[in-house]
Formats: structure tokens, sequence, C-alpha cells
């Protein structure tokens, strides 16, 4: 006895409503991780970001130890090292950040992400998470190498370290959202650039240079890049530069809430 339509239709092996469509959004923890782990995949899938983020790094970390270029100090890994972290954050959180960004606003991957219901702080928190997570792995990388090279940090030092990595890795994070955001590739990849070599060269300053002016010594801790280098300076010391913490919350903040303004998904 063959079985008619009607009785295939009714037996059905799945519970009614199985398959019934849900189009309420995730909540938003879930969309955040979701969007963090996208992110940090296309992080580290990027050649040129790979090359920001861990062989720049890296060549200068070695090179500033083992080359006699300035006057240092006693011990030069111990200046090395958190300058070298300087560095490594600004390549990743701003000026790698900044120009991804930037060439995905110019290819519409920005624009489909838009049409999401992930809204746009979701965006600018998932990216800088998945930055924060890159940053980590390249400070235990870096100080994995640091300690190879003679770098006795002490656990105090550490651990205070870890926070002001983090506080100016979210800074720059911003920064770099604010930027690519806002502006067209061309111009992004050029400012951007040129940023990073001002800011670099302001805390390498901060660095190299003992003896500064009160004048000079104020304008750096103003930036971004030198508040960094002498909070990672102080933390590793274990101690807490309070004026250089405030001046990058103070960045973060407003670049965070400009970025989340005028953010630009075209």
């Amino acid at each position: 006895m063959t079985m008619s339509s009607s009785d295939r239709l009714t037996d059905n092996r799945f519970a009614p409503g199985t398959f019934s469509p849900d189009p309420r959004p995730s909540a938003a923890a879930v969309m955040l991780r979701a969007q963090t782990f996208l992110e940090l995949k296309l992080l580290l899938r990027n050649g040129e970001q790979l090359l920001l983020t861990m062989f720049i790094p890296i060549t200068l970390l070695v090179g500033l130890c083992l080359l006699p270029i300035g006057d240092l100090g006693a011990t030069r890994v111990d200046k090395v090292v958190p300058a070298v972290m300087m560095v490594a954050v600004m390549s990743t959180a701003f000026t790698g950040q900044a120009i991804a960004v930037g060439f995905d606003r110019r290819y519409g991957a920005l624009k489909r992400l838009g049409a999401t219901p992930l809204p746009t702080w979701g965006i600018i928190a998932g990216k800088s998470a998945a930055v924060v997570l890159v940053v980590a792995l390249q400070s235990v990388l870096l100080g994995v190498i640091g300690v190879a090279l003679g770098w006795r940090p002490n656990l105090w030092g550490l651990a205070l370290g870890a926070v002001v990595i983090a506080l100016g890795t979210v800074t720059f994070a911003a920064m770099g959202l604010l930027l690519g955001g806002t502006l067209r590739a061309e111009i992004v990849l050029a400012l951007a650039n040129i940023l990073w070599f001002v800011m670099v060269g302001v805390g390498s300053v901060v660095f190299v240079t003992g003896e500064l002016s009160a004048f000079l010594h104020t304008g750096a801790r103003l930036i971004p890049s030198g508040a960094l280098a002498l909070a990672l300076d102080a933390a590793l010391e274990g101690s807490i530069d309070v004026l250089s913490v405030v001046v990058l919350l103070v960045w973060g903040v407003a670049a965070g809430a400009l970025a989340a303004r005028t953010f630009r998904f075209t």
C-alpha cells in the first residue's frame, strides 16, 4: 500500500517550529564576541599587518639592544623594551587599524557590515578588542625576547605595564578608527604613516634624551606616544605616572566619542 502525498507531509520527524525563522538580532555580547574574533582572524591573516605588528618591533628590539646607538644607561634593554612596546602598540592599534578601516570603507566591506544589526559602537568595540588581543600576543613575544636579551622585570612592574599597555592600545585604536572611519583611504594611508613617524619621534626623544627642557618634557607628555612611553617606563619600574595615564584616558575617551559620532561606512 502506497503512502499518499498528504500522509508523507504529516509524517514529519522534526518537532513543529524547529525551522521557524527568528529575525531578532542576537544579544549585544554575542554580536561583540563574533565581531571580535572575525577582526582577529583578519588581522592575523594580513601580511602587511604582521609586518607592522611583529617584524618591525622585533627588529627594533634586537637591533637597539645589540647596537651601541644612543645613551640608554647601564642596562640598555631596560629602556629599549618599553620603547619598543610603545612602537608595537602604535603600529598595531593606530597605523594598521586606520589603514585597514580606510581601505575596508573604500572596497565596500564596511558598507556590507553596516547593513547588519551590529551597531556602530559594536564595530568599534569589536575592532578595538581584536587589537587588544593582538597587542597582548605582541607583548608576550617581545617580553620573552627581552628576557633572552637580559631584561629582568619584577612581577609588580609587569602587572602595571600590562594595564598601561591595555590603556594605550584602546587609546590608539580609537584614534585609528577615528582616522580610518572619516577620511578617504589614500589620505588615511599617507596621514597614518606621517603621524606614526612623528609620534615615534616624540616617544624616542623621551627615552633617548635624559635631560629635556621643562617645555619639551611637558609637550611630550601631552602627546599620546610620549604619554604611553613615560607611563610604560614608570610602570615597568613599579610606579605610576599619573599625568601620563590621565593624558591617555583623555585622548582615548575623546577619540572614541568622536569615532562613534563620525564613523562612516562608505
